[in-house]
């Protein structure tokens, strides 16, 4: 077994169109970019976030009944993650200026897609990810290997509840807290604020980005052949 760990970039296209779930170019862009990782975008769920809870930390366990969904049709349900055991099954996850977490426990061969926004980190999500597998899946946070997006730097992006620091530095604090060893976290520091290689919502929204668009992440469980 292997593990895959990917993230696109402006040149993979827009994973994620809001208002427009459907849009075949964001399919298309999908396909293309999980098949360049040899994965099947029918084997993959989406985690879908909305907005409109009080809850950001919701974290659901996904089986094969799950495999495609959210992926080249409307999701059925939402979720802050997604945890599954199963093998060749993929964990997709679109982002705007929040940071992805992909999670590897290699112990008990489980696999988390984590949603880091602001309003999650805000309500402790980077330290409730790990203690979910922790106190559901016999996780030993300090054998998890830890995957993190690029995210926009505190410069452009702060957290304003929470001493206007940065994404990134709370999601530290937080993983450590919860028992991951720094070592185990392969951080992406890309600046979506200033590195085009990304999208970036905000920089969009303020005139700084002729175009908007989503980039995505995405891990999975790879059977040996």
């Amino acid at each position: 077994m292997s593990i895959i760990v990917a993230i696109s970039k402006v040149n993979d296209g827009n994973m994620l169109i809001r208002d427009d779930k459907l849009n075949p170019d964001v399919i298309n862009n999908r396909k293309s970019f999980l098949d360049k990782n040899d994965i099947d975008i029918l084997r993959t769920t989406k985690v879908s976030t909305v907005y409109d809870t009080d809850d950001y930390c919701r974290y659901i366990e996904v089986s094969r009944n799950k495999l495609g969904d959210g992926m080249i049709d409307v999701e059925t349900f939402s979720s802050d993650a997604l945890i599954t055991k199963d093998l060749d099954h993929a964990l997709f996850l679109p982002i705007a200026d929040c940071i992805g977490a992909a999670i590897f426990d290699p112990i008990n061969n489980t696999i988390m897609m984590t949603h880091l926004g602001r309003q999650n980190l805000e309500q402790n999500g980077g330290y409730k990810s790990i203690r979910h597998l922790v106190d559901n899946f016999n996780a030993d946070p300090s054998e998890l290997l830890v995957w993190l997006t690029p995210a926009p730097g505190v410069e452009s992006y702060p957290v304003f509840s929470l001493s206007n620091r940065s994404l990134k530095s709370i999601a530290h604090e937080q993983l450590l807290s919860a028992g991951v060893i720094l070592k185990n976290i392969n951080d992406n520091t890309a600046d979506t604020s200033s590195n085009v290689e990304y999208f970036s919502h905000s920089e969009f929204l303020k005139g700084n980005r002729s175009s908007d668009g989503r980039f995505a992440i995405v891990i999975m469980m790879k059977k040996e052949d």
